[in-house]
């Protein structure tokens, strides 16, 4: 499985790829260049180039991209499910930036539309890459309600307003990717840094009035790589589609740690 880097944008002309021209007629027409990899030509990797006529087109990325796989090229490949930003499976770099395509309008775009998969992760084919590695990541901060006391009989565990709005915006994470995939120590360390969505995950737990666990989460991500690899860059939520605040939570896990007994 090959090691994707986004390429320098001087050098999209240097990867050769195949041109679907624009249909007779069309009069609104925008160009996408859609990396493609095939991994039975590991070495092969190329620019895919399509005219696409925006009055039978969508207005978002994944309308185009949809429109390509259906009416033009089937062989493209790319994850997609919810088409409202809920789920994150379509997340991909576009136009530079780390992002869903069910929520970036074309028309935001103002020249070519570019679209790579999400950088430095294992690409399996074309915009899919192989994002093992960071489920594995998310699930080892045990994203989950734990306890030792009794739930109460009868009734959930319950939480005041102020104490729910501190898990409220953390728990939107869509698990898209984007944040991880934007942050070059999470590029560099990725085997041992938890990366901005494992890390926020695991702040939506510590900060949880119901958990009783913070003292464990806490000993967990107290780790020279695991928690502090984190250089406050802030791409992380530069990239965030859902305008969560990753690098914020990370500062605040690393205050907690120093104001520890």
């Amino acid at each position: 499985m090959a090691e994707f880097t986004l390429p320098a944008a001087s050098r999209y002309k240097d990867i050769p790829g195949k041109r679907h021209p624009a249909p007779a007629g069309a009069t609104r027409v925008v160009n996408f260049q859609i990396y493609r990899f095939d991994p039975d030509q590991p070495d092969k990797p190329r620019i895919d180039h399509y005219a696409i006529d925006m009055d039978r087109c969508g207005p978002m990325v994944l309308d185009a991209l949809l429109k390509i796989k259906n009416e033009i090229d089937p062989s493209l490949t790319f994850r997609r499910s919810c088409r409202e930003g809920i789920c994150g499976s379509c997340s991909m770099n576009i136009d530079g930036v780390n992002t869903l395509a069910c929520t970036k309008a074309i028309a935001d775009v103002k020249r070519d539309v570019k679209i790579f998969p999400l950088p430095h992760m294992p690409v399996m084919k074309d915009l899919v890459t192989d994002l093992t590695q960071f489920y594995e990541q998310y699930a080892s901060v045990k994203p989950w309600l734990q306890t030792k006391s009794e739930a109460p009989l009868g009734r959930e565990r319950l939480q005041s307003k102020q104490q729910q709005e501190k898990v409220d915006r953390p728990s939107a994470c869509i698990l898209c990717a984007c944040c991880s995939t934007s942050c070059p120590s999470y590029w560099w360390n990725s085997d041992q840094y938890l990366g901005p969505a494992a890390l926020l995950a695991s702040y939506r737990w510590i900060v949880d009035s119901r958990d009783e666990a913070q003292a464990a989460r806490l000993d967990q991500l107290d780790d020279a790589f695991k928690l502090y690899r984190c250089h406050t860059i802030m791409n992380c939520t530069e990239a965030c589609p859902k305008d969560l605040n990753p690098a914020k939570a990370i500062a605040e896990i690393k205050k907690m740690m120093a104001e520890r007994p």
